[in-house]
Parts: structure tokens; C-alpha cells; sequence
């Protein structure tokens, strides 16, 4: 059974390999190049459940505006999604190096100095999105209740808390006592921090990118054009264009993407909590001014 997985997952790359080359070919034709090297890599990296899918649909959609390929790899991720154990630096640098000039790809990556360094570097032009962590939490529940039922904490959430208001405290607190236990909110927060000002990435807020896309929108496309590539319209237009082919409801993720929906979520006593263990994240992040909300 584990070599009929192992075979099938090889047999998955080879056909990604295969479809991406021939997506590389079609943008060589298109733009009249020899090759796509020289071109960045574009990377749209994230904390789960911030608008990865929203972000990675930006970046997708400069195959209209530029040579970029949308190239067909899995998400780059810190932990592997059936165990939620950590990868190693030298499993995810490996998966970063199967990336090609001009390709687009994603993940959820800690701000670890390789990551920083590799993912800061000439080769990359990289985007971090992030999004309130109240709205993070509520969508967390969500997903891995309602949504995901292959997620590790799935059956627990499902099974085992019994109200929305329990698996919200899970999602805030954390659980210490499962075999693969779940940090709180600020554990889990903290190892993105350093890509906020990490000086050759780009950080986005999701809630910016909902009420003034166009002006992200723009920064998003300078930040790429100063990486070095190159576009087949002016900076105006590629705008209007990028903007056409987003949809945020074509994610399998998506619910709702309500900016401050955990206004009607949080009770008293989740506001209590999410202070006690998280407050300071959101002072840091500039949600929050000081404690009194």
C-alpha cells in the first residue's frame, strides 16, 4: 500500500513537471523568448487561513500581463498536512529549488534566515499576506470543522468539542494534549513576524487587499516589475486586467472573507482570552493601537 502511494505521488510530480514545461513553452512562444531566465520567481507566502487563495490568484493572473507561469506545484509548507509534524529547512529549501525563473508558486513558510535569505534573494520576488488573527481563528475553526475533513485536527473539533464557542477557545488557546498538539494563536503567529520586515519582501494586509485593491494591486505589480520583470502593458492597465480575474470564491476555501467578522463570533471571554495570550501580536501587527477593544 505505501509503495502504490509512493508510486502514485511520483507519478503526480512527473505529470505537474510535465504540464508546467508545457505552460513554459506556451509563454516562450507568447512573448517571443528564448527561455524565461532572468525572470523572478513569483512567491506568495502566508499564515494559513489569510488570503493565501486571494493572493495566489493575483500572482496567477500576471501570466496575462508578463512571461510568468502559473507552474502547477503543491503548496511549500512548514508542516506536512496529514501529520502536522515539521519539515526540515533542507526538505523545504529542496521544494523552493524546484521552482524556475518566471514560475508562480505559494506556501505557508516561518521566517527562518535560510527561508529569508533564499526567498530575499535576486532569484525570488516574494509577497507575505496576512490578515487580523481574530478573523484568522474564527476561519480556522471553520475550515477544519466544516471544510477539511482530511485535517489531523479534524475528527477532534468535530467529535470532541461539542459548540462553536469551545473549538473557538481550542483555536485561540491551543490544545496541549493531543498527540499532535496545536500551538495557541500567538505560538503559531510568531515565527511568520519576521517576514513583515524582511526588506525585499512585500507585505500585504488581506484587509487592504479587499477595500483598496487597486492601489495593492499596484504595489503588488511595482514590487514585481523592480524584482526585474517585465510587462506587455503599462503599469495602468495591468491593473485593470489583474482585477478582472479575481473572484475569491473559486478558492474551495473560501466562506465568507469578512473583514472584522470576529466582532459577532468572539463572546466576552474569547475577547479575555485573545488578550491574555495574543494582544501584544495585535499591537504588533498595527490591528491595535493598546489592550482596550
Amino acid at each position: 500500500m505505501k509503495h502504490r502511494t509512493l508510486t502514485q505521488s511520483s507519478l503526480q510530480t512527473q505529470a505537474r513537471l510535465i504540464r508546467r514545461w508545457l505552460r513554459r513553452m506556451r509563454q516562450s512562444l507568447r512573448y517571443r523568448r528564448l527561455s524565461l531566465k532572468g525572470l523572478p520567481i513569483l512567491f506568495a507566502n502566508s499564515f494559513p487561513k489569510s488570503g493565501t487563495h486571494l493572493l495566489t490568484q493575483i500572482l496567477q493572473a500576471f501570466e496575462e500581463i508578463s512571461p510568468a507561469v502559473n507552474c502547477g506545484l503543491p503548496a511549500v509548507v512548514t508542516f506536512e498536512g496529514d501529520t502536522a509534524r515539521k519539515r526540515s529547512i533542507d526538505q523545504i529549501l529542496s521544494d523552493l529549488h524546484r521552482f524556475l525563473p518566471g514560475d508562480i508558486g505559494y506556501g505557508h513558510l516561518h521566517a527562518e534566515l535560510p527561508l529569508v535569505e533564499l526567498l530575499s534573494s535576486s532569484a525570488f520576488a516574494t509577497y507575505f499576506v496576512m490578515r487580523d488573527p481574530r478573523d484568522v481563528v474564527v476561519s480556522h475553526v471553520h475550515y477544519v470543522t466544516e471544510m477539511e475533513p482530511r485535517h489531523v485536527l479534524h475528527e477532534y473539533y468535530a467529535n470532541e468539542l461539542h459548540t462553536f464557542e469551545d473549538r473557538l477557545s481550542a483555536s485561540i488557546c491551543g490544545l496541549e494534549h493531543l498527540s499532535l498538539p496545536l500551538p495557541n494563536i500567538r505560538q503559531r503567529f510568531e515565527p511568520f513576524l519576521g517576514w513583515i520586515n524582511a526588506p525585499e519582501v512585500l507585505a500585504l494586509r488581506y484587509e487592504e487587499l479587499m477595500q483598496d485593491r487597486e492601489a495593492q494591486l499596484q504595489h503588488i505589480i511595482e514590487h514585481a516589475v523592480r524584482r526585474g520583470l517585465p510587462l506587455n502593458c503599462s503599469i495602468s492597465e495591468a491593473v485593470k486586467k489583474i482585477e478582472s480575474r479575481i473572484n475569491p470564491q473559486r478558492s474551495p476555501t473560501f466562506r465568507k472573507g469578512k473583514i472584522g467578522g470576529w466582532r459577532d463570533s468572539f463572546t466576552p471571554e474569547h475577547i479575555r482570552l485573545f488578550k491574555e495570550i495574543g494582544g501584544d501580536i495585535l499591537i504588533q501587527l498595527g490591528y491595535e493601537e493598546n489592550m482596550d477593544w
